[in-house]
C-alpha cells in the first residue's frame, strides 16, 4: 500500500468494499517501538457499524484493524471479512 500522511487519512469515510459505510476515521494507533499500524480510530458510527462487534475504545469509539483496510483513496475500504 503506499505511503500516505497521516493527515490524509484523517476526517476519510471508512467503507465495506461491499459499500457499507462505517464511519469517519478520527485517528490511527501505532505500535510506537515499530511504527506498525494497529487500528484505525472510527467516530461518527453508522447504525450498521454499531451492530458489529468490533473493539471499542473507551469513549467507544470503534477500532478497525488495519490489516482490514484494502485500498485507500476518496474512501478508505475494508475487507468486512477481517473485522470479524
Amino acid at each position: 500500500m503506499d505511503k500516505k500522511p497521516f493527515k490524509a487519512l484523517l476526517g476519510k469515510q471508512v467503507v465495506t468494499k461491499e459499500g457499507k459505510k462505517l464511519g469517519i476515521v478520527k485517528d490511527i494507533t501505532f505500535e510506537a517501538r515499530t511504527g506498525e499500524l494497529i487500528h484505525i480510530v472510527l467516530k461518527e458510527l453508522t447504525t450498521y457499524t454499531a451492530n458489529l462487534s468490533l473493539e471499542r475504545t473507551k469513549d467507544r469509539e470503534a477500532l478497525i484493524p488495519y490489516n482490514a483496510v484494502i485500498a485507500v483513496g476518496d474512501f478508505i475500504v475494508v475487507s468486512e471479512e477481517d473485522l470479524l
